[in-house]
């Protein structure tokens, strides 16, 4: 048997935790199998090259196709809450706007790749629409924590989330699936992939909908219109790629996403008010892979990626915001084996972004259109000698109208022993404001500066099997880092703006913990985050974020049946209640612990049942203030796969 101490695992965690000032309590016994020898996954966000997951430095996990299969849930957000150092918050239930903080950073510091391209909303909202990304579509996720700007560009302060779709591979293969539940939840999904020859080939479609709850809070916001929130989502996903030469391939990604859903407006409506939301994400990608020697291995992506968000208010004072997003960017990316075990990554990225803003709210007409182009180099070095691990990246990102930085990477790992790895990293990282936060009507500021950021990290990895466990404690300290002001916004001579401005120094340090392997034959994810994100001027923790938050996934398989259960706890969070006077707008939102439970049974080679409990024990609990979150539901469904 593979023991994993529990003396191992509370040194590393206590270690760590005075590293970054907390103080916990462990208490942890766990076994894993000896005949569990199957290696960890293989990941490419970490360093843009090809390592076994254990090789990665910066803090990586994977959300697999089998832990996407054997945890089915409505969409993305639900799929990123049991991750370490990730957190989401959303207005309402599904298809509701949904936020996500990683390692405390704000939206505007996570970085989201779907195959490799990013995706991002030049609107109020910097993310994608998360809430209509719907893991039909997906294949598995990459997530890694921390300030990896130097690797990925601006935006990758917080981390980097790599979503990959589904390839093709071996004969053609069919699936159908459809799901029904509470709520009049329905969904139904259709795919085929498979490789003929030298062609890739790989086509999903989803269609969902649900008639929602009610996102609003009555008793906070009690002018709201009371009547539910529902959503609708088509999306589809299709690859097709052709080794037209051995070591050559050209190939074509597409990528598309339709959700419409109505919500509830903050605490400013009226009961008569119905607010109605139609969000499109399209990305269309080619590319060419080429093998021009045994050591030199070229990549050049040509992407186009749009998002259109409006939002129509119907009311006796009706009105319209509408954010129209268009990135064209040219990736250039070589991998060089230049001695055994040692590897550089080396490229350029030249884009170009367009935002088309239009709102007349209250009778305040603005409609305008801006653009920029943005370019970068960038190289890398992995390798490893010994005991040691060595990754160096530099990037120089040129962004117009928002000025210019160089950023590094350095990551360094040190083998104790076969199992037991040291990791220290340092990095620093750049951040412009995007175009809404700089022109657009209602966030804008022309005069807001790019963010600038450090981080350190120390941390420690054990490894056996596929059994992964690391902790890793980390401080950041960001200068101007982008925030919205609550006594500043729906005031002034717009009554609609809520301008983006910097916070003169921000900083985060806390404790990560995860683990994945196997305890008793039972499948398990631990994940434990300890923070501490703050304005240093003020001395606030920075709204919305939890000071601590943790999740435990458990799954075994008994015969033909496949059980599992997910916990999620999240501590008090400060808030505010922005229809408040600044004097007193402050709130705290209470702790919460969700439990789901799900499962599966194999009715035949092709042919298998779900079903699944979502909060199980009904908690009445809240992200953001003044909004509903989903009471417990219960969905069932049947999968077919040829």
């Amino acid at each position: 048997m593979l023991i994993v101490h529990s003396n191992l695992l509370c040194a590393t965690v206590r270690t760590l935790s005075a590293i970054a000032f907390f103080s916990v309590a462990c208490d942890v016994s766990a076994q894993t199998s000896s005949t569990d020898t199957m290696l960890p996954p293989v990941v490419v966000t970490a360093s843009r090259i090809e390592q076994p997951q254990i090789d990665a430095l910066p803090h990586t996990t994977v959300i697999t196709a089998e832990d996407i299969r054997n945890n089915p849930v409505t969409d993305l957000p639900s799929l990123l809450r049991r991750e370490a150092g990730v957190q989401l918050t959303q207005t309402g239930g599904p298809g509701q706007l949904t936020s996500l903080f990683m390692r405390g950073a704000p939206p505007s510091e996570a970085l989201i790749l779907v195959d490799g391209v990013p995706v991002r909303r030049q609107g109020f909202s910097p993310l994608p629409a998360l809430e209509h990304i719907l893991p039909e579509q997906i294949d598995h996720i990459e997530i890694v924590r921390g300030n990896v700007s130097a690797i990925y560009g601006t935006s990758a302060i917080g981390g980097v989330i790599q979503i990959f779709t589904k390839q093709g591979s071996g004969p053609a293969a069919f699936n159908l699936s459809t799901e029904i539940g509470s709520r009049g939840t329905a969904q139904l999904t259709g795919g085929v992939s498979g490789k003929t020859g030298d062609t890739r080939y790989a086509l999903s479609m989803t269609r969902y909908k649900t008639d929602g709850i009610s996102a609003n809070n009555t008793t906070q916001y009690p002018t709201e219109n009371p009547d539910k929130n529902g959503d609708r989502n088509t999306s589809v996903s299709a690859n097709l790629s052709q080794e037209w030469d051995r070591g050559h391939e050209i190939g074509l990604r597409a990528y598309d996403n339709d959700g419409k859903n109505s919500y509830d407006g903050g605490g400013f409506g009226a009961p008569t008010d119905a607010n109605y939301a139609h969000s499109k994400q399209q990305s269309l990608a080619a590319f060419s892979k080429d093998r021009f020697t045994s050591n030199w291995m070229s990549t050049v992506t040509l992407s186009q990626t749009a998002t259109r968000n409006e939002n129509v208010n119907v009311s006796s004072s009706p009105y319209t915001i509408r954010d129209n997003g268009d990135a064209t960017l040219l990736q250039w990316a070589n991998e060089i084996n230049l001695l055994t075990n040692w590897i550089l990554n080396a490229g350029a990225d030249l884009g170009r972004e367009k935002l088309d803003a239009f709102s007349n709210f209250a009778g305040f007409v603005t409609e305008n259109t801006y653009s920029r182009s943005t370019s970068s180099v960038y190289s890398g070095l992995n390798g490893k000698f010994d005991s040691h691990q060595l990754q160096l990246n530099v990037r120089y990102d040129q962004v117009g109208g928002a000025g210019s930085d160089v950023t590094g990477f350095l990551g360094y790992g040190y083998l104790i022993t076969d199992n037991i790895k040291l990791i220290a990293n340092a990095s620093t990282a750049f951040l412009a404001p995007n175009l809404a936060q700089l022109y657009d009507g209602i966030s804008k500021n022309p005069n807001l500066q790019s963010e600038k950021s450090k981080s350190l990290e120390l941390g420690t990895q054990y490894t056996a099997g596929k059994t992964i466990l690391r902790a890793t404690a980390f401080r950041t300290l960001t200068k101007n880092q982008f925030g919205i002001d609550p006594n500043e916004c729906f005031s002034g001579a717009h009554p609609a703006s809520c301008p983006t401005f910097n916070i003169a120094k921000s900083s985060n340090k806390g404790l990560e913990l995860s683990a994945t392997g196997k305890i008793a034959d039972i499948d398990s994810r631990l994940a434990l985050t300890f923070q501490q994100p703050r304005d240093e001027t003020s001395r606030d923790i920075l709204i919305r974020r939890a000071h601590t938050l943790a999740s435990l996934s458990l799954a075994k398989s008994l015969g033909a049946w496949k059980v599992g259960s997910d916990f999620q706890y999240a501590s008090s969070r400060p808030d505010v209640d922005f229809t408040a006077p600044s004097t007193s707008n402050k709130r705290e939102l209470s702790p919460y612990w969700l439990a789901n439970f799900n499962t599966r049974y194999q009715i035949n080679k092709t042919l298998s049942a779900y079903g699944r409990i979502e909060n199980a024990f009904n908690r009445d609990y809240q992200t953001a203030y003044g909004y509903n979150q989903p009471p417990r539901g219960v969905f069932v469904g049947l999968n077919w796969q040829q």
